[in-house]
């Protein structure tokens, strides 16, 4: 008897690991919340917001010119000017540092408070037929659709945890891939097309921002399911040769 209670105890503790709780879905909500770009400000709520706690590297002289007794200053970014070849890209590289790290440290927190498991549990009914992805993707993919960098860090990080197969890692870098960080990049430069008037006073383009973001959103939906027939033509074809 006390062999048999010795052999039920490990699966009982795993099953109350595995169970979600309320503290894990108020995880997933701040997690959501803290990558999705919602509260990108400059007002005190900016700290709940990942690309404004990131930050941004200064700039530093470039250039002096003197106009009389006035001194005009140029001002350009950390890699300086005219870079090019690989040490360019060497220096673009360390501006991802930060960017990576700070997003692999902050879903480290919510993952030890259960935001993955709660993630898991409610985005793969919708993912997995979605996009061809389990939902614990689901931080990665909101993160994607704000920073390039933190999107890929955590995409990286799900892949090392053996969260996503190879064939899902392919479904999800199509999906990133197409308009990456499209809400941060389309609302930065794209947005100023929409306060353009025509000669007539009328908007020049007479579409709103949701429907732009919209399409952007089934485009990367579109290229997630390429994939998909892409991977499914590929097995099909080595059980044919076979």
């Amino acid at each position: 008897m006390s062999s048999q209670n010795d052999v039920q105890k490990p699966e009982l503790a795993d099953e109350k690991s595995d169970k979600v709780t309320i503290g894990a879905y108020i995880s997933l909500v701040l997690a959501c919340v803290f990558f999705s770009g919602v509260c990108a400000t400059n007002q005190w709520w900016g700290i709940f917001d990942f690309t404004t706690i990131n930050g941004s590297f200064g700039k530093l002289v470039s250039g002096v010119t003197q106009n009389g007794d006035a001194l005009n200053v140029a001002t350009a970014n950390f890699r300086g000017k005219c870079g090019s070849g690989a040490i360019d890209g060497f220096m673009f590289a360390l501006t991802l540092v930060p960017t990576v790290m700070f997003a692999l440290a902050m879903i480290t927190v919510f993952d030890h408070f259960g935001a993955l498991k709660a993630c898991r549990q409610i985005l793969t009914p919708i993912l997995r037929p979605l996009i061809g992805v389990p939902g614990g993707a689901g931080l990665a993919l909101i993160a994607s659709l704000q920073s390039t960098d933190g999107g890929a860090a955590l995409t990286r990080q799900l892949k090392d945890d053996n969260i996503l197969n190879d064939k899902e890692i392919n479904n999800f870098a199509a999906f990133q891939m197409t308009a990456d960080a499209c809400i941060t990049n389309f609302l930065s430069s794209g947005a100023v097309l929409f306060t353009l008037l025509a000669a007539d006073g009328k908007p020049a383009v007479p579409v709103s921002i949701g429907a732009c973001l919209g399409i952007l959103f089934l485009g990367k939906i579109l290229a997630a399911n390429i994939m998909r027939v892409i991977q499914m033509g590929g097995k099909i074809s080595v059980r044919k040769n076979a």
